[in-house]
């Protein structure tokens, strides 16, 4: 079974967006999806990419343009200003609630579900979610153990596999966020889905 490396991040609004998208081709084609998240600023920083708060003020304002084009064309709903969301000035310090989705992973579980529900929390429900008592009440809604997972977040073991994964993410030519490999191919954006879609039905 052919597996889709997926690096991403809980703050990307392209991750959130292309999630529902990314299930359906895995299912379609009998998939496996290794969902890895990562400390999107030390890949941002080894690639040289250019993170949102520096980037020039019209890349700021067609982003937003088509984050809503995108969460039109996929039927996603987003809001593409959130209450609690100011990364055109600094992005949130997501770390706490990446180590939970980490330690999900490490315990067989679906990390992916966990992550989305936080994603989910931040893009349409008008929530905070990186803070604990979120954290826990998101994961406990989704059916998880969250003070459990919480816990977790406080053991070395889990954030050493959240740098391994940021560590894999640059070894493996990752520059920004969604980013997909299948078959050593990779994929920027959740917009290439599509593209990814179409190689494997012709494959």
């Amino acid at each position: 079974m052919k597996t889709i490396e997926y690096f991403y991040a809980l703050a990307s609004p392209w991750s959130f967006l292309g999630n529902g998208k990314l299930l359906q081709i895995a299912d379609r084609f009998d998939l496996t999806i290794d969902p890895i998240i990562i400390d999107y600023d030390e890949m941002f920083e080894a690639a040289e990419t250019v993170p949102l708060p520096r980037r020039p003020r019209l890349r700021k304002q067609y982003r937003l343009i088509d984050l809503k084009r995108w969460g039109d064309f996929r039927q996603v709903p987003i809001n593409t200003e959130p209450k609690f969301y100011e990364g055109e000035v600094e992005e949130p310090n997501e770390r706490e609630a990446a180590l939970m989705v980490v330690a999900a992973k490490s315990e067989g579980l679906d990390s992916l579900k966990l992550a989305h529900a936080i994603s989910r929390a931040l893009w349409v429900e008008e929530r905070f979610p990186f803070v604990r008592e979120e954290l826990i009440t998101i994961a406990n809604a989704e059916g998880f153990d969250g003070e459990a997972l919480l816990e977790k977040t406080y053991e070395d073991a889990t954030a050493t596999a959240y740098s391994d994964n940021t560590q894999a993410s640059i070894e493996r030519g990752a520059f920004g966020m969604p980013f997909y490999i299948v078959d050593e191919e990779p994929y920027w954006g959740q917009d290439r889905l599509e593209l990814l879609e179409h190689r494997l039905a012709t494959a």
